[in-house]
């Protein structure tokens, strides 16, 4: 019988009656498994206390509890995942082990109309003590002795490792391999001195440093397009001064914690919250309404509303004239912009080829301010986009140039007709949405005073996520909704930006000579996928690495050979386990390698199949900087105790990964090497001493410890330490409380306003900059010839590549989970108990049905590319005809050490490879985490079987 079932006054075998135990009689009796008995210390049974706050009595035995909350130290710190979401903690310490950690609840508030940005955190983070002593806790170095994957080791000693690596390195770079040795690790707002540690080595050596923001989807590629920036994003406190939210494709309440008390208690303000999802998610259930698009048909449900507002006059003609392209004329024979210097408007323009038309309102051709032919490149703000006359926006008509009569329309004469084609019925049919529901909502949003879209990731994993974010940030372009508080389009997906920028900058990349690659290129690239796509993604893929839009590495020789990349350092990430095309990365791409080396504090999927483990300090264990733009607040990494076993911090790791290959190049007695791309020596007999050498100042062993490479980003950054500014924040000053930055950089496009939330884009829109683009507007119409090709000069709607993956019935989604940050925290206890223990893929009681599949079956999910063994869960909030395996589970938690990625292919779109200008790029270009093409993960097709099934 359970203490559940017994009546007040029954008792049980122990003698306790169910009152006692309520009154706390049960919970003593169970302190006899800590060898207390009710007779020791005077305790003859429990006393019932009436008033526990007038008089309480003291009872010694429960200091086993007071004890909990005890402790000898508190540090602050915070969690390097890669999530937004950049919380202070505090870390208790007892005994000198890590006891607790709390969120620290002081940053400092600097709006009082808005809620109290404290506390940030989320169960995650609540539970990384966890990790600090776990079992998977990498406390030694360690070489493989197997193959890659078995997880078969020996521990050898750091000088061993150090030693084997140093070698290797020398070997390679005085080949003149340098650029086959590559260094990955991302997003560098998380953890800045971490990021650098291995970057500053790899910039040393001449070794090629990936992107990451790119390759996992994370970038929006509509906004490089569009706005010429990477992202730029209000601060999420500026959600409360929203009188209309869409959050499209972002799920807030599970990937944005911390955050989403900004967008609930902006509804108590009397906001309206739409929730744009497939399924019915754990934002959805807290939104005002619920839009339900197919998977991949964003694009058109945004064009859909598009055309609402153009059609019923909702749009804000003024934002349009003076801010986008709209007005600008287009030859209707190439397809081209009509260049002024073809009407004789350009001659005192610099580059009179870049330089733009519009026509005033008495019908006259008029020189668009601010084209880039007459700016010095993209970010000049010499000059300004104000008009001082009034253009149309509907123009169709013929001008004379000096080659004959040319027929010419508006861009807003183009995207008219383009958006004419979504009709109610079409958008309905494309997407299931309700016809009159999608309209109310585009006019909703019309007419609010302050309208935000919160974009997300559900958008990026699509083939076509260009034209879906184009199509998106549409709308905010349609209704002036930028520039202004509560307003914009604010795509959170990874700390994407740093604010510290020039800091990590030089810190990183001391050469300031960069080999940056997109890894979603190198990766296709190597993996030999080029071989096996398409034919005309394939020519176009050459074409751009041929014309130099796109590098790939190690660089062609003069003989027309190209080395395979020999050497990989990954530090802070996981690229194996999340590599997209997964069977083609360890097919082909990973037996390339020669050394793989994982510097790590765990051991993750990465660092099971790599040849050389290094521990690495936990992130209670060393000395960094956190940031994020969901806030505009700095606050560190301190150590709360000295690093498990024989761990040592990122920048100590490198620097003596440094010092040994400068003792080994000097016994060896190499010889300095001149770079082939760039103007320099690569000396590994000095390469330490250049390593810890403060290269702006040229003070020697400035920069041995982590701590002086914080103080350095600090120092060295607009945003801690302005130059028009006595002001100065620096390490002490965050330790003792995070600090709101002082400024923003020029890489932001607002400034920091005391006692408002941060909003972006006031330099172009208040103060009338150019945008950093080819027409120095908002630009929805691209005129790149492959664009022209391919039929996507405006946003338009297009269905993704047919049977990725097979011709199956299912899509395949790999969303991110609410009990993990990417792979961290995947295999934590606590985290695991939360749910189901194991991978998991959630499926339609309707996909289930027909396949005979019940709630807990293990199941097998395929397509050509392979097959996982997962649980199924029944999950009724989803759409049929999708099976939802939520991102990042480790390779080693599957049977066959398969995982989530091993149905997805890798593929590229060529829009997202070019140069445009395609002569200078100053526009559109490759660097790193800016432009490139991102890695896909949806657009595939699966079935589901129950496990054990045919396999035929």
């Amino acid at each position: 019988m359970s203490r559940n079932d017994l009546t007040d006054d029954e008792t049980d075998s122990a003698g306790i009656s169910r009152r006692d135990f309520v009154r706390g009689l049960g919970a003593a009796s169970l302190l006899g498994a800590t060898g207390l008995s009710f007779a020791d210390n005077g305790m003859d049974g429990l006393e019932a206390v009436d008033d526990p706050i007038g008089n309480y009595p003291y009872r010694d035995w429960e200091d086993l509890y007071r004890d909990e909350w005890d402790w000898d130290s508190v540090a602050r710190s915070t969690h390097s995942v890669n999530c937004t979401g950049s919380c202070s903690w505090n870390v208790y310490v007892k005994d000198g082990q890590v006891w607790r950690e709390e969120q620290a609840g002081d940053y400092p508030t600097f709006d009082e109309s808005l809620p109290d940005p404290n506390p940030r955190g989320c169960q995650k983070g609540a539970c990384y003590t966890d990790y600090v002593n776990a079992d998977q806790r990498v406390l030694h170095p360690l070489r493989r002795t197997g193959e890659r994957g078995e997880g078969q080791w020996e521990r050898i000693s750091w000088d061993e490792a150090l030693t084997e690596i140093a070698d290797h390195v020398i070997d390679e770079v005085q080949a003149g391999r340098y650029d086959a040795i590559s260094g990955f690790t991302p997003i560098p707002a998380m953890s800045p001195v971490s990021f650098a540690s291995g970057s500053r080595l790899v910039n040393l050596l001449g070794g090629v440093s990936h992107s990451f923001y790119d390759w996992y989807s994370d970038l929006p590629p509509g906004q490089p397009i569009t706005w010429g920036t990477q992202t730029d994003n209000a601060e999420s406190a500026d959600w409360h001064n929203s009188d209309y939210i869409i959050a499209w494709g972002s799920n807030i309440n599970v990937t944005r914690i911390p955050d989403a008390k900004y967008f609930l208690d902006a509804g108590y303000e009397g906001a309206k919250r739409v929730g744009i999802f497939t399924d019915y998610s754990q934002t959805a259930i807290h939104t005002d309404e619920w839009l339900s698009p197919h998977g991949g048909s964003d694009t058109a449900l945004a064009l859909g509303m598009a055309q609402t507002i153009v059609d019923e006059g909702l749009y804000d003609e003024e934002h349009l004239k003076e801010q986008t392209d709209m007005p600008l004329l287009v030859r209707e024979d190439t397809g081209k912009f009509l260049r002024a210097s073809e009407v004789g408007l350009a001659e005192d323009a610099d580059d009179p080829e870049k330089v733009f038309v519009m026509v005033d309102a008495d019908g006259n051709l008029r020189r668009a301010p601010g084209s880039l032919g007459e700016r010095d490149g993209q970010n000049d703000h010499s000059v300004s986009i104000e008009l001082d006359f009034d253009p149309q926006l509907s123009v169709e008509r013929s001008v004379d140039t000096d080659g004959g009569s040319v027929a010419v329309r508006s861009v807003w004469e183009n995207l008219t007709d383009e958006l004419s084609q979504y009709t109610p019925e079409v958008v309905h049919e494309e997407t299931g949405v309700g016809e009159n529901t999608y309209q109310r909502v585009a006019r909703e949003f019309a007419e609010a005073d302050a309208a935000k879209i919160i974009h997300g990731k559900g958008v990026n994993d699509w083939y076509h996520n260009d034209l879906g974010n184009r199509a998106i940030q549409l709308l905010v372009t349609l209704t002036g909704n930028l520039g202004d508080p509560g307003t914009g389009l604010d795509h959170y997906v990874g700390q994407e930006k740093i604010w510290s920028f020039h800091g990590w900058q030089v810190l990183s990349f001391p050469t300031g000579n960069v080999r940056g690659v997109p890894t979603t290129l190198w990766t296709y690239f190597h993996a030999g996928i080029l071989d096996n796509t398409d034919p005309d993604t394939a020519e176009k893929i050459r074409e751009s690495i041929d014309n130099g839009w796109m590098p790939v590495y190690p660089s062609e020789r003069e003989d027309g050979s190209r080395p395979d990349p020999s050497t990989m350092f990954v530090w802070r990430g996981n690229y194996f386990n999340q590599a997209k095309g997964n069977v083609a990365v360890e097919e082909q791409l990973w037996p390339k390698l020669d050394l793989v080396v994982d510097i790590n504090f765990r051991m993750d999927s990465t660092a099971m199949y790599s040849d050389i483990v290094l521990p690495a300090a936990s992130h209670y264990e060393k000395h960094d900087l956190s940031e994020t733009d969901m806030h505009t607040y700095v606050h560190p990494f301190t150590p709360a105790v000295e690093p498990l076993g024989e761990a040592k911090t990122d920048w100590e790791i490198f620097r003596l990964l440094a010092e040994k290959i400068q003792e080994r190049a000097q016994e060896r007695g190499v010889e300095p090497i001149e770079d082939r791309q760039f103007d320099r020596t690569i000396d590994l007999t000095t390469i330490h001493d250049d390593y810890v050498r403060d290269w702006e100042t040229d003070e020697e062993e400035a920069l041995v410890e982590d701590r002086a490479a914080a103080e350095f980003i600090l120092e060295h950054s607009e945003e801690t330490n302005p130059e028009d500014s006595d002001e100065q924040i620096t390490f002490d000053d965050i330790d003792e409380q995070p600090q709101r930055f002082l400024t923003a950089g020029d890489h932001w496009s607002s400034d920091i306003k005391d006692g408002e939330a941060y909003v972006p884009w006031q330099d172009y829109v208040h103060d009338k900059n150019p945008w950093p683009t080819f027409t120095g507007r908002q630009q929805y119409y691209i005129d790149h010839d492959w664009y022209l090709e391919l039929g996507e000069e405006l946003p338009t709607h297009k269905e993704g590549p047919e049977d990725t993956g097979g011709d199956y019935p299912l899509s395949y989604n790999t969303p991110h989970g609410r009990w993990s940050i990417h792979s961290t925290w995947r295999d934590d206890t606590k985290m695991l108990r939360l749910q189901r223990g194991e991978p998991v893929v959630y499926l339609n009681p309707e996909d289930a049905a027909e396949r005979g599949i019940e709630d807990g079956d293990t199941v097998e999910v395929y397509n050509d590319l392979g097959a996982v063994e997962v649980q199924a869960k029944i999950y009724p909030s989803s759409e049929p005809g999708t099976v939802r395996h939520f991102f990042s589970w480790e390779k080693f938690q599957y049977p066959d050490r398969d995982n989530f990625n091993t149905l997805v292919p890798m593929y590229m779109k060529p829009t997202q490879l070019v140069q445009y200008p395609e002569d200078t790029g100053e526009h559109l270009y490759f660097f790193p985490n800016y432009w490139g093409p991102t890695g896909v993960n949806s657009d595939v097709r699966v079935d589901v079987r129950p496990a054990g099934g045919d396999t035929e």
